[in-house]
């Protein structure tokens, strides 16, 4: 299946028009990052663990997001189905809600990551970074 191909009038196939900046969220994969991102401000949610870090100004722009699940959430199979669900997540929600220069990591729960509803799992984690934007002003 391929995407749809933007116009030269700057709506998409579908007809809807496109966003003026790019919502891709960057992804973290150091493990630096990680440990950095561990030692900030935190909030636990029923399906999730949402830890949330500002980052210098230095550092890169954008929104970075990262996922991890531990061997406790289950096997691979149990992990890999958490993190495509929090990946999901966070494409619906941190490109209007997640403020550039933040780093967000999300860390998958045993058995509630995977059995939430996804429209509970999208609205607790709009709650989630509402609540650490919120301590961080």
């Amino acid at each position: 299946m391929t995407p749809p191909q933007a116009s030269p009038s700057g709506t998409s196939a579908r007809g809807d028009t496109l966003p003026a900046v790019s919502l891709r969220l960057h992804v973290i994969r150091k493990r630096a990052d990680f440990q950095r991102a561990s030692r900030a401000l935190r909030v636990a949610m029923p399906g999730f663990i949402l830890q949330m870090r500002k980052r210098k100004s230095d550092e890169a722009e954008g929104i970075r997001v990262g996922f991890t699940c531990s061997k406790k959430v289950g096997n691979a199979v149990a992990r890999n189905r958490a993190k495509r669900r929090l990946r999901a997540a966070a494409r619906q929600v941190l490109p209007q809600q997640g403020k550039d220069g933040m780093d967000y990591v999300l860390i998958g729960r045993r058995e509630a990551t995977a059995a939430l509803p996804f429209d509970q799992l999208c609205a607790d984690l709009s709650s989630a970074v509402a609540k650490l934007q919120g301590k961080v002003t």
